[in-house]
């Protein structure tokens, strides 16, 4: 007979919990189309800024990050990101984050024609982490962020959880 592996759960491996880091709105400039290549469909988004905003930090999204995206054959596209924030105090972060967008075909489509789509008709969510020699913020080197996203006409912007 199976063992029982949800007896005798610890409380903390039960859920998860998470409290809001911050808002996040990125700019993104036109898509490079690099095209079908043996790892799929790729493309990519440079990022040349945008801002940050949340109880613990604040700041700007510096020049310079890219979005690194694989379009798959179901049209969903992995993400994989690479920006550079600086806070409104003047602190370098590093944050990287994979993510998803996924739905049904006609929805991604009009999104990456730049059409204005409610984010509740898809997914689009992000794991992200953080590295920092700042003191102030050594913190974010120990955690994990989730986010939830929604793509516009201009960029993106994502509400980021950091998991407890």
């Amino acid at each position: 007979m199976p063992e029982n592996l949800t007896a005798n759960v610890p409380e903390i491996l039960q859920s998860i919990k998470t409290q809001h880091l911050f808002t996040l709105r990125l700019d993104v400039r036109p898509i490079i189309v690099i095209g079908a290549t043996p790892a799929g469909f790729k493309r990519v988004g440079v990022v040349p800024g945008g801002v940050f905003e949340g109880e613990r930090l604040t700041g700007v999204v510096l020049d310079g990050g890219s979005d690194w995206q694989t379009v798959r054959s179901d049209h969903s596209v992995l993400l994989d990101v690479r920006l550079n924030l600086k806070t409104d105090d003047d602190h370098l972060i590093a944050m990287t984050y994979r993510g998803l967008r996924a739905g049904e075909k006609e929805i991604l489509q009009r999104i990456d024609a730049g059409e204005a789509v409610d984010p509740a008709t898809y997914y689009f969510r992000t794991n992200a982490m953080f590295e920092t020699a700042s003191s102030k913020y050594g913190w974010l080197n120990n955690i994990l962020a989730l986010g939830v996203g929604s793509r516009n006409q201009k960029g993106v912007i994502y509400n980021l959880f950091e998991v407890l």
